[in-house]
């Protein structure tokens, strides 16, 4: 089983793979918070600038860890309706568990830029980075927000993901994973060093991708 020492160390492959290709006018999008020291790694190797795209997982009520959808930036919104139904998770909960993760979305907006607006999208290539996917409810609202804002191409990379997730991830025009191992768990056991990123260390790789 592949592990990485940390999200750094992550990102350093992650680059380094995609140092290999071309894109148009890249802009690398990490997702807060795990994904943004690795998406930092990835932008500088491929010498493209550095934003975030926000979004927030929507988790189920009384196993908040399991994905039963996303929402993001814009107003966008993914649902896992097979898992909504074999639950029997009502709309009311699910429209509660959305006013609550879209106002957590424009508190981490307005942290995260700081006062400066994001980086237009328009006619760029979007290279959307997160530390791994389990669901991928999360990656497909931050695909879907950078499509919306007007992104030519659409690039998922991460470090790990279950078995068959490239050829299945349709939101991504292209997708680029390290690793899809078949006994996938969580993305954390791939990680030697899975410790939780905190708002002010996301705050500081951006101010420092700025300088």
């Amino acid at each position: 089983m592949t592990r990485f020492l940390d999200r750094r160390e992550a990102g350093l492959a992650l680059g380094g793979l995609l140092s290999d290709r071309s894109f148009v006018h890249p802009v690398v999008l990490g997702l807060p918070r795990g994904g943004v020291p690795v998406a930092a790694e990835v932008a500088r190797l491929i010498d493209a600038p550095l934003d975030v795209l926000v979004v927030r997982k929507l988790g189920m009520p009384g196993h908040e860890e399991l994905a039963m959808g996303a929402v993001g930036e814009g107003g966008s919104i993914v649902l896992n309706r097979e898992v909504i139904t074999a639950a029997g998770i009502s709309a009311e909960q699910v429209g509660r568990a959305e006013m609550r993760e879209r106002a957590e979305v424009e508190r981490r907006t307005a942290l995260f830029r700081d006062g400066r607006p994001r980086i237009p999208l328009v006619g760029r290539e979007a290279i959307v980075v997160d530390d791994g996917l389990a669901t991928g409810a999360t990656a497909r609202a931050a695909c879907r927000v950078a499509r919306a804002q007007g992104a030519e191409r659409i690039v998922l990379a991460v470090p790990v993901a279950p078995h068959g997730t490239s050829e299945a991830f349709d939101e991504a025009d292209e997708t680029f994973c390290l690793t899809e191992p078949r006994d996938f768990m969580s993305v954390g056991m791939h990680y030697v060093d899975f410790t939780q990123v905190d708002d002010g260390e996301v705050t500081d790789i951006l101010r420092s991708g700025r300088e």
